[in-house]
């Protein structure tokens, strides 16, 4: 895939920068919602906000606040394959139910998204 910014005469890399990460976030809000309206009643969890991180993430894709039931992505994200964004909502949303990376955990992944270990070793 490519990806051409056009950018004023002069901009400089950081500007760049600036402009690109605007777009990478436009493109994860559009996603975002839709994602939401399939999950939330397959899970049977409703998220009161889900919002991109402003600072990359240095170490995770992802966070969840199960009292506030909030979901951080990161925005690196946008650049990774539909499937991976999808995996890690349904991967928090399940944290939401089971906090513990444990059998029950496991299971629920299993039942709802058959296929989530390929595409964590892809993020990976």
């Amino acid at each position: 895939m490519r990806l051409e910014v056009q950018v004023g005469a002069g901009t400089g890399r950081e500007s760049r920068q600036v402009v690109l990460e605007h777009w990478y976030r436009r493109m994860l809000r559009k996603q975002l919602p839709g994602l939401l309206s399939k999950w939330e009643p397959l899970i049977g969890v409703k998220i009161s906000e889900c919002r991109i991180k402003k600072i990359k993430m240095k170490t995770r894709w992802e966070s969840c606040n199960g009292a506030a039931m909030r979901i951080w992505v990161n925005l690196e994200l946008a650049k990774k394959p539909a499937a991976c964004l999808e995996y890690i909502l349904v991967h928090e949303m399940v944290h939401l139910l089971e906090r513990h990376h444990n059998d029950r955990f496991r299971e629920y992944m299993d039942r709802l998204l058959p296929q989530w270990r390929v595409v964590r070793e892809e993020l990976n």
